[in-house]
């Protein structure tokens, strides 16, 4: 069983894996010569950068202190050529480390896509769309956030405090570098406190996020029922509680910040008043020269600079962790089965269930000892109340699940031995609640079949009466359907649907109760349509009005995951059972209106 894409405290409440982290720097691996690139340039940008008051410390003592000015000149030459070299390392770095990131981020992004493509139905079952769609947008920006800056800058201001203390030691003062080094504890321990706490803070905030994003998702999927019953009220006090809620947590997180920055700055202040007292004794005692002392003091502020940088990007890599695990998760969910190797371009459509047993979660069979078949080009139709196993048959023949007993042979050939994409293309699925995709009305025909050209795409809309309203549009078969289709009308969606199947020129054909909820004009086009696709297929429909598949070659009645009763509509009838009274009662509903308007 897939496993349920856990809640985001849940996984955030995790430190830092040292195994993850080399996990997820593994997507650098195919650009590894441009992040070495990278950071070559880090460490020259930061040698280039931390060279300026070494610089000023030879210009002090050689120069200015002596008021010898002959070689000063060339001094600012060459600290101009600094400034000139940091601005073309700086660009280069920039640009290379912006390019690598998003390089990863696109390998990320398409390594989550084919991978939700790969899953299995049951993960989906268990897994809220939005939680997935979250995967593919704000854990990957966190991660693009990590690879493009937060580690890039990691790496930065740990080589600046080293170069910082390599210049210190080297060409100024040794016990300076030791007293400096002496704040190092206090403000490592300082950022430590902050991000115990912020973090906390931080995952608080995320989760209440959620909470009120899906609230605010669901009043908008569902905005025409808040209407409906007056519901704007009580959507806006839960979205405001929500809010209310997310509110605090960022500002917790803002509270402990505000302490945080201050309290560095207050040591490094007192850095610089240390460095100060003691560098003017050591300067009177004429222990080290004024150039040490004014270099040392523009060291300072540098090197406070970059710890507190590492205070924020430190938070960075705590949300990139979070985010990579759950991304990991995703990646490494158990995919879809491919099935056997049985591949083949035509198949008769023999389909036969042999005691399939069938369960969603444990024991809760769904399907009970099932057993029937159909010869090719047979229509066979499902009948049963709501839940009695009608769709789950349908899912279980196209392999979205795998069942718990018995088997299901396709061409005498169990589907575990088919190729599951084969098997799929063999079949043509047309659902009741139609799924159109966003772009034009000739690219949901052709869905299954992109080879399918122009006039193959007219020609299969006019077989299934499709034309009849296509040709009415302004745009025809360029007319834009939009999003799920909500341009057209529900027998116009179900006219595509037909035509979509029919260009996939399936052998088995499924068909979920075509004409539901369709006006009378259009029920005649797709009953019409319906009756073609039919011909010279194995099909099997799933019915809710009986009056529709008084011609099928078998019905099957279903109970509570059951086979109860098996035969022609006329047989049906005169066995008197259950196919007998749901076909009473729904004779009884369609004479009730015609009584009460007589």
């Amino acid at each position: 069983m897939p496993p349920i894409i856990r809640d985001e405290q849940e996984i955030d409440k995790k430190s830092i894996d040292l195994r993850l982290m080399a996990r997820l720097l593994g997507f650098l691996r195919p650009y590894w010569p441009w992040a070495a690139s990278t950071l070559l340039l880090i460490l020259a940008a930061s040698l280039a950068r931390q060279a300026g008051p070494v610089l000023t410390k030879i210009a002090v003592d050689e120069h200015i202190v002596p008021g010898d000015l002959d070689g000063l000149g060339t001094l600012v030459l060459l600290f101009a050529a600094l400034l000139v070299a940091q601005f073309a390392i700086g660009y280069a770095q920039s640009w290379i480390t912006s390019m690598v990131g998003q390089w990863t981020m696109r390998d990320v992004r398409l390594n989550i896509f084919t991978r939700l493509q790969g899953l299995p139905l049951k993960f989906f079952d268990r897994t809220p769309i939005g939680r997935l769609m979250a995967r593919n947008t704000s854990d990957v920006d966190a991660l693009n956030e990590f690879f493009t800056y937060g580690a890039v800058s990691l790496v930065t201001e740990a080589v600046t405090i080293a170069s910082i203390l390599f210049y210190i030691f080297f060409y100024l003062d040794v016990e300076l570098g030791l007293l400096t080094c002496a704040f190092l504890p206090v403000a490592f321990a300082a950022t430590l406190w902050l991000q115990n706490r912020t973090f906390h803070a931080f995952r608080q905030a995320r989760t209440r996020f959620a909470r009120f994003s899906a609230d605010l998702q669901e009043t908008l999927s569902g905005i025409e029922v808040v209407k409906l019953f007056n519901c704007e009220p009580r959507s806006a006090r839960r979205f405001n509680e929500g809010t209310d809620e997310y509110l605090d947590a960022r500002l917790v997180r803002t509270r402990y910040h505000s302490a945080y920055f201050p309290f560095m700055e207050l040591c490094g202040a007192a850095l610089i008043a240390l460095v100060l007292w003691y560098g003017v004794g050591q300067v009177l005692r004429e222990e080290i020269a004024w150039g040490v002392l004014v270099a040392m003091l523009q060291y300072v502020p540098r090197f406070f600079m970059p710890i507190r940088n590492l205070a924020e990007e430190y938070a960075t890599v705590q949300v990139a962790m979070a985010s990579s695990e759950r991304i990991f998760e995703l990646i490494d969910a158990e995919p879809e089965p491919v099935g056997g190797s049985v591949h083949q371009e035509r198949i008769a459509g023999a389909i036969e269930f042999r005691h399939v047993w069938f369960a969603y979660e444990g024991e809760e069979w769904v399907l009970r000892d099932v057993s029937f078949c159909a010869e090719p080009g047979q229509s066979l139709a499902l009948v049963g109340a709501t839940g009695s196993g009608k769709t789950t048959i349908i899912s279980l023949l196209c392999r979205f699940y795998e069942i718990k007993r018995g088997q299901i042979l396709v061409d005498g050939i169990d589907i575990r031995e088919w190729n599951v994409e084969a098997l799929r293309r063999r079949c043509g699925l047309v659902q009741q609640d139609v799924f159109l995709f966003a772009g034009d009305i000739a690219s949901n025909i052709r869905l299954g079949a992109p080879e399918l050209s122009d006039a193959s795409v007219a020609q299969v809309a006019r077989y299934v009466n499709a034309d009849r309203f296509i040709d009415r549009l302004p745009d025809t078969y360029r007319h834009d359907v939009q999003e799920r289709g909500a341009a057209l009308s529900a027998g116009q969606r179900q006219l595509l649907s037909l035509a979509r199947a029919l260009a996939a020129d399936p052998d088995i054909l499924v068909l979920d109760e075509a004409t539901a909820h369709i006006d009378t004009e259009t029920e005649g086009w797709i009953q019409d349509a319906v009756e073609k696709l039919m011909r010279d297929r194995t099909s099997i429909v799933i019915a809710h009005r009986l009056s529709t598949i008084r011609s099928a070659d078998k019905i099957l009645v279903l109970h509570r995951g059951q086979l109860r009763e098996e035969g022609r509509h006329e047989e049906l009838l005169a066995q008197d059972g259950i196919y007998a009274r749901l076909h009473q009662l729904q004779y009884n509903e369609a004479l009730a209106p015609r009584a009460q308007s007589a």
